[in-house]
């Protein structure tokens, strides 16, 4: 059944929410990256430009924050050779989402699952993608939990925290989310979070301007704030440039990029929201967006880096904190970082709710009190995690480990592998022994990550790994 325009949904809204299921759905097939795929219930309506926000978003997180401590255990040129080697990586897997979506016209990440390996694949692909922006969704509220107690605390010129209502992170989460995240989850179409997340990119914009700034005005050694300042005692080369040096925690640098760059369970629904869409056009907006992340993450990393060396932690901030908590820059920096993460909660939070209507709800119709309703437990449940586990990174490090690459790297190299004829490409043919290798390249990466995860737990090392 073809809807009206004005009922358009976003994302597989406008799919399921038609009366047919999503694997039953006809499609028009294109078999040339200039041909418009024509996805028969459904027209998008978002810009080049809008794409570029969206996509740029989802990919941005708080991992932005520990690429500092990242680099302090890599050197500059190894983390720049790792972020590099990511980033394309991340443009290649765009690649083969989009040219598996396009041999059938597809619209959503589990539907290629469905139609590759039928329903387990759907399943599988649906938990995946759950999991992983679940994690995702608990860093943000983790940031705002801890971060926005100790803004309030500086506004108002308090040196401590005190046991008022308003200084309770556990409150606050649940405020900023019944009052900011829920009605932004709300909406219907994705394409009009373009606004908040051209917003939410230029908060992070100041922030890296101001890490810039700050690499100019703070002296190393660093001078901590206290009673009185006390310069820290300094080792030989605790001011010095590494560019490529090897240390326990350096394994955990790819986990950290590769959880940073995100974004691909929201290619597939960005494509379908674009204004006349076709691989290419959808490509450039990949390739932009993972190139403006890559940019942003590099010059973060190596200012924050070069700013405190050595003793750069695993979050940014907090390193900044040591030196002057009360720095009124800082203190602005912070509330942008605040306002950026609160406003990709709804990003994410929308792939999410498609999976579980996909799983579900398939074939049902469009209702808003459903549509309402999973948004309110996912924020709830999200909440709860938030409230009550004391520390999570043993959970983004297992979630780093795994959602990461099989998002990334095993999921769309084996739907290139299943979706695209073998009367047009053979499994000898390079494409799919490409798909191969870069499916392998996932399995390698998980089992190295748990490892290393497994032996950093069984030792009792308790290490950041950072988030998305």
């Amino acid at each position: 059944m073809e809807l009206q325009k004005e009922s358009n949904g976003m994302l597989h809204d406008a799919a399921v929410e038609g009366g047919i299921p999503p694997e039953e759905e006809k499609f028009l097939q294109h078999k040339e990256d200039g041909m418009r795929p024509q996805f028969t219930d459904f027209e998008g309506k978002t810009s080049f430009g809008m794409s570029v926000f969206n996509l740029s978003n989802a990919i941005m997180g708080s991992g932005i924050l520990g690429l500092s401590y990242a680099m302090s255990n890599t050197g500059i040129v190894l983390f720049l050779i790792l972020l590099t080697c990511i980033a394309c990586l991340s443009c290649y897997s765009v690649h083969l989402l989009l040219r598996s979506a396009g041999v059938i016209g597809i619209r959503a990440y589990e539907q290629l699952g469905f139609r590759a390996f039928g329903h387990p694949g759907k399943i599988i692909a649906a938990i995946v993608i759950t999991l992983h922006n679940i994690g995702a969704m608990s860093s943000y509220l983790f940031i705002v939990k801890y971060e926005l107690p100790l803004v309030i605390q500086a506004f108002l010129g308090q040196t401590s925290i005190d046991e008022s209502w308003f200084m309770n992170g556990n409150y606050l989460i649940i405020i900023v989310t019944i009052c900011i995240i829920l009605p932004l989850a709300m909406m219907k179409h994705l394409g009009y979070l373009g606004y908040t997340s051209g917003f939410s990119l230029s908060c992070m914009v100041f922030f890296l301007s101001a890490v810039i700034y700050k690499k100019f005005n703070i002296a190393c050694p660093l001078e901590v704030f206290g009673n009185h300042s006390v310069t820290l005692v300094a080792s030989e080369d605790s001011c010095s440039t590494k560019y490529f040096t090897v240390n326990q925690e350096t394994a955990y640098t790819i986990p950290i990029l590769a959880f940073a760059f995100v974004c691909h369970p929201e290619v597939l629904p960005i494509y379908t929201e674009l204004r006349n869409p076709t691989k290419r056009r959808m490509q450039n907006i990949g390739n932009v967006s993972i190139l403006g992340m890559f940019i942003m993450y590099f010059f973060t990393a190596v200012f924050g880096y070069l700013t405190f060396f050595e003793n750069t932690e695993a979050e940014l901030l907090h390193t900044y904190s040591k030196v002057d908590p009360l720095d009124t820059l800082i203190l602005c920096v912070r509330l942008a970082v605040l306002v950026a993460v609160t406003l990709t909660v709804p990003v994410v939070l929308f792939p999410i709710r498609r999976a579980l209507m996909q799983l579900l709800f398939p074939g049902k119709s469009f209702h808003w009190l459903r549509h309402i309703a999973i948004a309110v437990c996912l924020l709830f449940a999200v909440n709860l995690m938030v409230i009550f586990v004391p520390n999570i990174r043993d959970i983004f490090g297992i979630s780093g480990a795994t959602t990461a690459p099989t998002l990334i790297f095993i999921l769309p190299g084996l739907f290139y592998i299943r979706i695209v004829p073998k009367n047009q490409e053979p499994m000898s043919s390079r494409p799919k022994i490409q798909a191969a290798c870069f499916s392998a390249l996932g399995f390698i990466f998980m089992i190295m990550s748990l490892t290393f995860i497994g032996i950093d737990w069984m030792s009792g090392e308790k290490r950041n790994l950072g988030g998305h």
